[in-house]
Protein backbone atom coordinates (compact mmCIF):
# COMPACT_ATOMS: atom_id res chain seq x y z
CA UNK A 1 0.00 0.00 0.00
CA UNK A 2 2.80 1.95 0.66
CA UNK A 3 4.00 2.06 -3.14
CA UNK A 4 0.55 3.01 -4.12
CA UNK A 5 0.30 6.10 -1.81
CA UNK A 6 4.10 7.05 -2.83
CA UNK A 7 2.93 7.16 -6.43
CA UNK A 8 -0.23 8.80 -5.72
CA UNK A 9 1.41 11.53 -3.83
CA UNK A 10 3.34 12.27 -6.40
CA UNK A 11 0.06 12.26 -8.98
CA UNK A 12 -1.36 14.76 -6.58
CA UNK A 13 1.92 17.11 -5.97
CA UNK A 14 2.37 17.52 -9.92
CA UNK A 15 -1.07 18.27 -10.31
CA UNK A 16 -0.93 20.84 -7.41
CA UNK A 17 1.77 22.19 -8.57
CA UNK A 18 0.83 22.66 -12.55
CA UNK A 19 -3.26 22.96 -12.41
CA UNK A 20 -2.92 27.20 -12.63
CA UNK A 21 -2.79 28.14 -16.19
CA UNK A 22 0.76 28.45 -16.73
CA UNK A 23 3.77 28.26 -19.40
CA UNK A 24 3.44 24.80 -20.36
CA UNK A 25 -0.17 23.49 -19.84
CA UNK A 26 -1.47 26.83 -21.51
CA UNK A 27 1.09 26.30 -24.36
CA UNK A 28 -0.19 22.38 -24.80
CA UNK A 29 -3.91 23.93 -24.83
CA UNK A 30 -2.63 26.44 -27.15
CA UNK A 31 -0.88 23.87 -29.73
CA UNK A 32 -4.45 21.93 -29.05
CA UNK A 33 -6.54 24.29 -30.79
CA UNK A 34 -3.87 25.81 -33.48
CA UNK A 35 -2.79 21.77 -34.98
CA UNK A 36 -4.21 19.51 -33.05
CA UNK A 37 -4.58 17.15 -30.94
CA UNK A 38 -1.68 15.08 -31.94
CA UNK A 39 1.15 17.80 -31.85
CA UNK A 40 -0.12 18.56 -28.37
CA UNK A 41 0.13 15.41 -26.80
CA UNK A 42 4.08 15.34 -28.43
CA UNK A 43 4.36 18.33 -26.44
CA UNK A 44 2.84 17.33 -23.49
CA UNK A 45 5.61 14.28 -23.62
CA UNK A 46 8.58 16.21 -23.71
CA UNK A 47 7.28 18.57 -21.39
CA UNK A 48 6.29 15.86 -18.58
CA UNK A 49 9.74 14.10 -19.19
CA UNK A 50 11.54 16.94 -18.03
CA UNK A 51 9.53 17.27 -15.21
CA UNK A 52 10.03 13.74 -14.30
CA UNK A 53 14.14 14.45 -14.90
CA UNK A 54 13.43 17.76 -12.38
CA UNK A 55 11.60 15.87 -9.85
CA UNK A 56 14.18 13.13 -9.99
CA UNK A 57 16.75 15.28 -9.48
CA UNK A 58 15.24 17.24 -6.52
CA UNK A 59 14.52 14.51 -4.50
CA UNK A 60 17.86 13.23 -5.05
CA UNK A 61 19.08 16.19 -3.44
CA UNK A 62 16.43 16.09 -0.76
CA UNK A 63 17.36 12.14 0.20
CA UNK A 64 20.36 13.45 1.07
CA UNK A 65 19.77 16.42 3.31
CA UNK A 66 17.42 14.54 4.93
CA UNK A 67 20.45 11.93 5.97
CA UNK A 68 22.07 14.99 7.30
CA UNK A 69 19.80 16.84 10.25
CA UNK A 70 21.87 19.91 10.25
CA UNK A 71 21.69 20.91 7.08
CA UNK A 72 17.83 20.10 6.59
CA UNK A 73 17.15 22.45 9.28
CA UNK A 74 18.91 25.26 7.01
CA UNK A 75 16.91 23.91 3.94
CA UNK A 76 13.50 24.09 6.36
CA UNK A 77 14.42 28.21 6.84
CA UNK A 78 15.37 28.38 3.16
CA UNK A 79 11.67 26.43 2.20
CA UNK A 80 9.82 29.24 3.71
CA UNK A 81 10.89 31.70 1.75
CA UNK A 82 10.57 29.34 -0.79
CA UNK A 83 6.68 29.45 0.07
CA UNK A 84 6.19 32.76 0.76
CA UNK A 85 7.82 33.38 -2.94
CA UNK A 86 5.71 31.22 -4.56
CA UNK A 87 2.93 32.59 -3.12
CA UNK A 88 3.85 35.86 -4.19
CA UNK A 89 4.15 34.49 -7.52
CA UNK A 90 1.52 33.31 -8.02
CA UNK A 91 -0.74 35.98 -6.53
CA UNK A 92 1.21 38.06 -9.16
CA UNK A 93 -0.04 36.02 -11.41
CA UNK A 94 -3.79 36.28 -10.54
CA UNK A 95 -3.05 39.87 -11.50
CA UNK A 96 -2.50 39.49 -14.76
CA UNK A 97 -4.22 38.60 -18.14
CA UNK A 98 -3.13 35.46 -19.90
CA UNK A 99 -2.92 36.15 -23.51
CA UNK A 100 -2.76 34.53 -26.38
CA UNK A 101 -1.29 34.40 -29.86
CA UNK A 102 -3.33 33.42 -32.74
CA UNK A 103 -1.39 31.20 -34.32
CA UNK A 104 1.81 28.08 -33.20
CA UNK A 105 4.41 27.95 -35.56
CA UNK A 106 5.15 24.80 -36.87
CA UNK A 107 8.44 22.49 -35.91
CA UNK A 108 9.32 19.11 -33.57
CA UNK A 109 6.43 19.84 -30.77
CA UNK A 110 8.05 17.26 -28.81
CA UNK A 111 11.28 18.73 -28.86
CA UNK A 112 9.47 22.38 -27.82
CA UNK A 113 8.43 20.55 -25.05
CA UNK A 114 11.95 19.55 -23.64
CA UNK A 115 12.80 23.13 -24.15
CA UNK A 116 9.85 24.74 -22.80
CA UNK A 117 9.73 22.47 -19.85
CA UNK A 118 13.80 23.32 -19.17
CA UNK A 119 13.22 26.79 -19.23
CA UNK A 120 11.24 26.81 -15.95
CA UNK A 121 13.69 27.23 -13.01
CA UNK A 122 10.92 27.03 -10.45
CA UNK A 123 10.42 23.34 -11.08
CA UNK A 124 13.68 21.61 -9.04
CA UNK A 125 13.47 24.32 -5.88
CA UNK A 126 9.93 23.72 -5.89
CA UNK A 127 9.84 19.55 -5.66
CA UNK A 128 13.06 19.89 -2.99
CA UNK A 129 10.74 22.11 -0.63
CA UNK A 130 7.83 20.27 -0.62
CA UNK A 131 9.75 16.33 -0.84
CA UNK A 132 11.71 17.88 2.41
CA UNK A 133 8.33 19.33 3.82
CA UNK A 134 6.63 15.71 3.61
CA UNK A 135 9.45 13.18 4.35
CA UNK A 136 10.17 15.46 7.81
CA UNK A 137 6.44 15.08 8.31
CA UNK A 138 6.92 11.01 7.37
CA UNK A 139 4.34 11.37 4.67
CA UNK A 140 7.21 10.17 2.13
CA UNK A 141 9.76 7.84 2.12
CA UNK A 142 13.26 9.27 0.65
CA UNK A 143 15.17 5.84 -0.39
CA UNK A 144 14.25 3.28 -3.15
CA UNK A 145 12.18 2.25 -4.71
CA UNK A 146 9.95 4.71 -2.83
CA UNK A 147 11.92 7.51 -4.43
CA UNK A 148 10.94 6.25 -8.10
CA UNK A 149 7.75 5.41 -7.29
CA UNK A 150 6.94 9.01 -6.27
CA UNK A 151 8.93 10.39 -9.53
CA UNK A 152 6.77 7.95 -11.65
CA UNK A 153 3.87 9.19 -9.91
CA UNK A 154 4.87 13.10 -11.13
CA UNK A 155 5.43 11.81 -14.32
CA UNK A 156 1.43 10.62 -14.48
CA UNK A 157 0.64 13.32 -12.33
CA UNK A 158 2.17 15.28 -15.34
CA UNK A 159 1.09 13.64 -18.10
CA UNK A 160 -2.86 13.71 -16.54
CA UNK A 161 -2.31 17.63 -16.64
CA UNK A 162 -1.63 18.07 -19.63
CA UNK A 163 -4.49 15.49 -21.20
CA UNK A 164 -6.32 17.58 -18.99
CA UNK A 165 -5.90 21.08 -21.04
CA UNK A 166 -5.57 19.23 -24.31
CA UNK A 167 -9.19 16.99 -23.89
CA UNK A 168 -10.74 20.13 -22.07
CA UNK A 169 -8.74 23.22 -24.28
CA UNK A 170 -12.04 24.78 -25.85
CA UNK A 171 -13.71 24.65 -22.32
CA UNK A 172 -10.54 26.22 -20.60
CA UNK A 173 -9.87 28.72 -23.57
CA UNK A 174 -13.14 30.56 -22.84
CA UNK A 175 -13.17 30.44 -18.82
CA UNK A 176 -9.11 30.63 -18.43
CA UNK A 177 -9.19 34.17 -17.15
CA UNK A 178 -11.61 33.08 -14.09
CA UNK A 179 -9.59 30.16 -13.67
CA UNK A 180 -6.41 31.86 -14.01
CA UNK A 181 -7.75 34.25 -11.43
CA UNK A 182 -9.36 32.31 -8.76
CA UNK A 183 -6.84 29.01 -8.76
CA UNK A 184 -3.74 31.47 -8.26
CA UNK A 185 -5.22 33.69 -5.51
CA UNK A 186 -6.27 29.51 -4.04
CA UNK A 187 -2.20 28.79 -4.42
CA UNK A 188 -1.20 32.06 -3.26
CA UNK A 189 -3.17 31.41 -0.22
CA UNK A 190 -1.98 27.66 0.26
CA UNK A 191 1.83 28.67 -0.03
CA UNK A 192 0.95 31.26 2.54
CA UNK A 193 -0.01 28.88 5.20
CA UNK A 194 2.27 26.04 4.48
CA UNK A 195 5.20 29.11 5.02
CA UNK A 196 3.67 29.70 7.84
CA UNK A 197 3.07 26.37 9.37
CA UNK A 198 6.79 25.62 8.91
CA UNK A 199 7.83 29.39 10.45
CA UNK A 200 5.79 28.05 13.52
CA UNK A 201 7.61 24.50 13.50
CA UNK A 202 10.85 25.95 13.03
CA UNK A 203 10.18 28.57 16.18
CA UNK A 204 8.56 26.08 18.52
Amino acid sequence: MSYFFHIFYGILLVYFAMISPGMLNMTALKVRIDVGKQESLKFALGAAIIIFIQAGIALFFADFFVRNPKIIEILKVAGVFVFFTLAIFFFSLSRKKIKHQSKSSKGNYFFKGVIMSSLNMLSIPFYLAITILLASENIIILEQPFILLFVLGVLIGALLLFYSYIYFAEIIAKKVSFIAKNINLILSGIFVVLGVMTTVRLLS
